[in-house]
């Protein structure tokens, strides 16, 4: 009798331990949910990223071919820059490139910071101000582009408003000066990401410990001083956070330089993402514009990849 209760009883142990039809389903229906759209990224994302570098190895003009040819589309792209320098050369476009990751980085990441410093005051309306700030980035970059192209029209607006004032010496052409119409895009790119960089700091501010600040207020830290050795260096997790979002916004910025400036004159504001567009489905060289493409996703890949190494292994300490 003692046996077979015994065996009675574990038989009912594992039957209880043995999960049922439900929590199975349970356990699965979270896997079936994103099953669908892990397979779509898997296949147009990481599956179109693997196909692009694949094309940029081989001779392929208005049509893919899959016949390799070395690096022959790598040769070719920097030839025409080191060989020659056209207005809409893939020099001029890594050189504005570089004009405008820098000064937009920069002043985005500066606007930024100090529209958070100022909001963190209290002050009276903060409530207004933030969506006023935060609204640009709400725009597409197509909106900022065609608003940004009618200000800086000297026909239609700033120069020819002020020429109606009465200030006739004022003039802005930069939007049709070859020599200063990427900066044109820098003002436009940071007039658009500044609200969303100032509100990625406030974040950051508002989580700052209050008790460090207060001791060393104690300790007869000036404001100056406060900001500079102790806020300032708590939020370097921001800093980098937004250094990404901005680094990789540049780097793929494309409709904002079509809608602001159509290329600039004589391809003069391309981008390396224009570059690629123009060579890939007009000039029919898509091994070249594979190539081009395949370059800014390293860059952006020698941007991401150190920062999210430094993250796991600072969640791995």
């Amino acid at each position: 009798m003692t046996s077979i209760a015994t065996s009675n009883g574990g038989a009912a142990a594992r039957t209880a331990r043995r999960p049922t039809m439900r929590a199975r389903l349970q356990q699965a229906l979270p896997k079936l949910v994103l099953a669908p759209s892990f397979a779509i990224t898997l296949v147009f994302v990481y599956g179109f990223i693997l196909w692009t570098i694949y094309l940029s190895f081989t001779n392929s003009k208005a049509f893919p071919k899959y016949v390799l040819t070395d690096a022959r589309a790598y040769q070719r792209l920097w030839r025409w820059t080191f060989e020659s320098d056209p207005p809409s050369s893939w020099y001029t476009s890594i050189t504005n490139m570089a004009i405008f990751g820098v000064l937009y980085v920069v002043f985005a990441l500066a606007i930024g910071l100090l529209l958070a410093i100022l909001l963190d005051q209290k002050i009276r309306g903060e409530g207004i101000l933030r969506p006023i700030y935060l609204y640009p980035m709400a725009l597409s970059f197509i909106v900022t582009g065609v608003a940004w192209k009618w200000f800086l029209d000297p026909g239609l607006g700033l120069e020819q408003t002020m020429h109606q004032w009465g200030w006739t010496s004022f003039h802005f052409d930069w939007i049709k000066n070859k020599d200063y119409v990427i900066y044109t895009v820098v003002i436009a790119g940071v007039w658009q990401a500044s609200g969303f960089v100032m509100a990625m700091f406030l974040a950051g501010l508002r989580g700052i410990d209050g008790e460090i600040i207060k001791a060393s207020q104690i300790d007869g830290a000036s404001p100056l001083q406060l900001y500079r050795r102790i806020i300032i260096p708590l939020l370097r997790p921001v800093f980098l956070s937004a250094l990404i979002v901005l680094a990789h916004m540049a780097i793929k910025s494309y409709d904002l330089v079509v809608a602001l400036t159509s290329g600039g004159p004589g391809g003069s504001a391309w981008l390396p993402s224009n570059f690629m567009y123009e060579y890939t489905f007009k000039r029919n060289e898509m091994a070249v514009g594979s190539a081009s493409a395949v370059i800014m996703l390293a860059t952006i890949s020698a941007i991401i990849v150190p920062y999210l190494y430094s993250e796991l292994r600072e969640k791995a300490r």
